[in-house]
């Protein structure tokens, strides 16, 4: 049954529906679950706060009455920094702010009772996007702090005659896992749905408005080995 709806899904056969759900309906819901991640978890934080850091940021921390444990720092290539006594730690795709709360953590149980952390975002490195498809000058374009979806596609020149503003698909690598969003160019300037900010690294394609096979092609995108690649082949 499964399988069934995601091929109703994706065009590649003709289904009814029967009872009282539409067809439409049962597409919709085996899309979004079985190929398209929560639009809940992208960025929508306009602060630095809320900013991703990546390898390359230089980061301030400091400890309130622990200077020995206060310091810049930069995230080396593995998204990683190293601090005196509390070691290596892990904060490529973390905000200042979850920085902060994983460092508390850790030096709450080696060294400080209830420590005062702040982490602030010193410099950013040049990270990159890439824009693909439909806009009229796709290419890889260079970012520095925050730029949301409708800026990205500005850099690009804007969308070209034969896209679809429908069919805009984010890919977004999170940690081993890489998870593809469908955003709604004119629902995010209509003010129905909120214009995520990008990270660096993320892909955007945006696709035609003929394309037939356009759910099929993310889903190769995801995971060649994906169960639902195996479906769709």
């Amino acid at each position: 049954m499964a399988t069934t709806s995601l091929l109703c899904a994706i065009g590649l056969s003709a289904c009814s529906s029967t009872g009282g759900s539409s067809a439409g309906d049962v597409a919709g819901d085996a899309v979004i679950g079985g190929v398209f991640a929560n639009l809940a978890e992208l960025d929508y934080g306009t602060s630095l706060e809320q900013a991703s850091i990546a390898a390359g940021d230089m980061l301030d921390i400091k400890v309130f009455q622990a200077e020995e444990l206060s310091g810049k720092v930069r995230v080396d290539t593995n998204g990683q920094i190293s601090l005196p006594l509390a070691g290596s730690l892990t904060v490529a795709g973390s905000t200042p702010t979850e920085v902060e709360n994983k460092l508390k953590v850790l030096l709450g149980q080696r060294y400080l009772q209830n420590p005062q952390v702040t982490v602030f975002m010193e410099s950013f490195t040049n990270q990159r996007v890439t824009i693909e498809g439909e806009v009229k000058k796709p290419g890889v374009y260079p970012i520095t702090g925050s730029v949301t979806l409708v800026q990205a596609i500005a850099l690009s020149e804007g969308l070209s005659s034969l896209a679809d503003s429908k069919k805009i698909v984010l890919f977004r690598r999170i940690g081993d896992q890489t998870k593809a969003y469908n955003l709604d160019l004119d629902a995010i300037r209509n003010g129905k749905i909120r214009d995520p900010y990008l990270r660096g690294d993320d892909r955007v394609i945006v696709h035609r408005s003929d394309s037939r096979y356009w759910l099929r092609e993310t889903a190769a995108l995801l995971s060649p080995f994906s169960a639902i690649n195996n479906i769709l082949r």
